[in-house]
């Protein structure tokens, strides 16, 4: 219907972003009828992300004409903005954006390095930077699940913890379950993700590439490939998150430093 009422892609592309942004309210106002209080952040979440694509989309005019050594920095930039969020909902912990930093740099850098060396994601700024990003944004949410169950059963372990030291046991030795359990619930997505793919759901690369003309069964292969890259980041974060977050949760004395409250985002 819309694409009768409008000839112009940019008026287009404004009426289709009005139309889900009404249902996105919608979700919100129905949200609120229960007591569940989504307005400022689901507000500001959509007016963000909204600014944020379309900024990205008039950068990618000026990358297109960029040297490719820039998409080092672009990237690097990506995982600082990563750490950065996936930080905000965890509060608590000493020096979690260092530890979110290092384990989304980590985990994304990688899988994207070698991956790139190997020609299996192409080194144009069009290819490298989209799958790149895709990649980054995966372990971001890994690290950001991981880190808020690992606190969230540190709080609610603190006896069981403290009586672990009492015992003389190493404090990365009692939290040890905690980072096993941190490490597969995060991981959850990323496994449905696996699971469903070409049942579920067929992600948008494949569906692109198909547009293109791209043979079918290269672009279900291809799409496999990026979601087994998006698994392996995600796996790597948060491995590496939990190594460097579990001495962190302890003081210079051994002296547990989570407590319940200590933790409110």
């Amino acid at each position: 219907m819309l694409t009768h009422l409008f000839d112009n892609e940019l008026l287009l592309g404004a009426a289709q972003a009005a139309v889900a942004l009404a249902f996105a309210l919608l979700v919100m106002m129905l949200a609120r009828y229960e007591h569940v209080h989504l307005e400022r952040e689901l507000t500001g979440a959509l007016l963000r992300g909204l600014v944020q694509i379309v900024a990205v989309g008039s950068i990618f005019l000026l990358l297109l004409r960029a040297p490719g050594w820039i998409t080092v920095f672009v990237l690097m930039g990506m995982i600082t903005a990563a750490a950065a969020i996936a930080r905000r909902r965890i509060e608590g912990i000493p020096g979690v954006f260092v530890v979110s930093l290092y384990g989304i740099a980590f985990g994304s850098g990688l899988v994207i390095l070698p991956m790139t060396l190997l020609g299996v994601i192409e080194t144009q700024v069009t290819a490298l930077v989209p799958v790149g990003s895709m990649i980054i944004a995966a372990g971001m949410n890994t690290c950001a699940l991981a880190l808020e169950r690992f606190r969230s059963d540190v709080e609610s372990h603190v006896a069981q913890i403290e009586a672990g030291l009492a015992l003389g046991a190493a404090p990365a030795q009692t939290v040890t379950p905690y980072v096993r359990s941190a490490v597969t619930a995060s991981l959850i997505p990323h496994l449905n993700t696996l699971r469903s793919l070409g049942i579920v759901w067929i992600p948008g690369i494949m569906a692109g590439m198909i547009l293109s003309g791209t043979d079918p069964v290269y672009a279900a292969v291809y799409q496999f490939v990026v979601i087994a890259m998006i698994f392996a980041a995600g796996g790597l974060t948060a491995l590496a998150t939990m190594v460097l977050v579990r001495g962190r949760v302890f003081g210079a004395a051994e002296q547990l430093l989570v407590r319940p409250g200590t933790g409110t985002a």
